[in-house]
């Protein structure tokens, strides 16, 4: 984090002169506030055991004027278990249980099912949205463009996925994250992409810690629906 610290910002530090040390004291009171909000976002997941909340997305796509939007309801247990229901503008319903994925589609009669490691280049958003992610280890933390700050003041946090066992992630270039003031849950999460495409998703009614029972996050293929296996699309 040092080492990064001083190659961001050193040259700039240098080469402006003495004005530059009242920069560098603000640039190094933003970082210290992004690391609060670090440390209280990962304290308040580790005592959540399940969660759920309403939820909206809002996919930018370079190019397109309009973003894609959708909304629906997210179901999150420990350990490893996440269900995602989208409502509108259409409905499927997404079921994580460890590295299983089912993803069922009413209006096509068809589930898809396939392993959660073969299916994503990256499980970090996933495991960031089930309260498993190590930040520092799996991200760098630097401060958002700007210094920007967002609901109740708190500093915006930008995670920059680090190499991984087998390579980076080489199509997500960062993830912004707004917390909620006073419960430091997640507000939103900025997912920006190399292409340029921007997903954002937004929480709100968030209910913590109601005993959701495991058959929430057990699917159970319908009469008649089609068992498709699922691409395989990178690794872990």
């Amino acid at each position: 984090m040092v080492a990064f610290i001083l190659c961001v910002f050193g040259p700039a530090m240098w080469a402006a002169g003495p004005s530059q040390k009242g920069w560098a004291a603000d640039q190094g009171q933003v970082l210290a506030e992004v690391w609060t909000v670090v440390k209280k976002l990962q304290a308040r997941y580790r005592k959540t055991k399940d969660l759920q909340a309403d939820f909206t997305q809002s996919t930018r796509i370079e190019g397109f004027a309009t973003p894609l939007t959708s909304s629906g309801r997210v179901y999150i247990k420990k350990p490893g278990k996440l269900r995602w229901d989208y409502r509108e503008p259409s409905v499927e319903e997404i079921y994580v249980n460890e590295d299983t994925v089912n993803i069922y589609v009413p209006e096509h009669q068809q589930v898809l099912v396939g392993d959660l490691t073969k299916m994503t280049a990256s499980r970090a958003p996933l495991q960031l949205l089930q309260g498993m992610a190590n930040l520092e280890e799996q991200f760098t933390v630097v401060p958002t463009d700007g210094a920007a700050r967002g609901a109740g003041g708190l500093a915006l946090v930008t995670l920059l996925p680090k190499p991984g066992e087998h390579g980076s992630d080489q199509n997500r270039r960062k993830i912004v994250l707004e917390v909620q003031p006073k419960t430091y849950f997640l507000k939103t999460v900025s997912i920006h992409e190399a292409t340029g495409n921007v997903s954002t998703f937004a929480f709100s009614n968030l209910r913590p810690n109601t005993g959701l029972s495991d058959n929430v996050f057990r699917f159970r293929v319908p009469p008649g629906v089609e068992v498709v296996k699922a691409p395989e699309l990178g690794g872990p």
